[in-house]
């Protein structure tokens, strides 16, 4: 059994490195501006391509429920003291989510 998968560690490292990733790519003003400058084609895709970083580590570590939603919290809290605002957050979990559960083909 691998232990390393349930140490937070490493998923509030990738939490961090995930959030860090979408503040560089797609800042909080641009994302909590009333009027739209990005696309939500183009905020998707922008999205897609920081969370292919979580899709591999899935891979190479099998992340359980438990260790999804670890993640999934972590970077929500992340985005928060970030200052994006709870409808741009609701959109980025589920793209996280679609990003880990996703099996590879």
């Amino acid at each position: 059994m691998n232990f390393r998968l349930f140490s937070a560690t490493h998923i509030q490292k990738l939490a961090q490195d995930l959030a860090a990733d979408i503040a560089r790519r797609y800042p909080a003003e641009i994302a909590n501006s009333p009027e739209p400058m990005v696309s939500q084609q183009r905020r998707s895709e922008i999205l897609e391509n920081i969370f292919l970083r979580a899709r591999q580590f899935n891979l190479e570590s099998r992340l359980g429920v438990l260790a999804r939603i670890r993640l999934a919290r972590a970077l929500k809290w992340q985005l928060k003291e970030m200052g994006y605002d709870e409808q741009f957050i609701d959109t980025v979990m589920a793209q996280l989510a679609a990003s880990v559960t996703h099996e590879p083909k």
